[in-house]
């Protein structure tokens, strides 16, 4: 089943640059720097394999969030549309005003 549903398959995938995989992708690197600092290690040169490895899986991770958020939004669309089919009387349109008609005359005082 996975985290997105059969019905969610239909939807295009997300693309491969986005968001959550950039702040996820950036938190993984940053843990990884983090980790070296506390170890008093040099941040930057050691452990290039950890950073690259927490770096990937923020990214993936984060890829995968994408896909489930578009799933999500896209269902609460598709039961907002459907509900609005349904009882259409509860959603009339309102006869449009000019801005004239809505905003009393200006009388200058003097």
């Amino acid at each position: 089943m996975g985290i997105v549903p059969e019905d969610g398959k239909a939807l295009p995938p997300p693309g491969i640059v986005n968001r959550n995989s950039v702040w996820l992708s950036g938190m993984g690197w940053f843990s990884a720097m983090l980790h070296n600092a506390f170890n008093h290690r040099p941040p930057l040169k050691s452990g290039v394999h950890r950073q690259f490895l927490l770096a990937t899986l923020g990214w993936f991770i984060g890829y995968h969030l994408t896909k489930h958020e578009n799933y999500t939004y896209a269902r609460l669309d598709r039961d907002m549309n459907e509900y609005v089919k349904l009882y259409p009387e509860r959603f009339e349109t309102k006869e449009k005003k000019t801005l004239a008609e809505i905003v009393e005359p200006f009388h200058p005082v003097r």
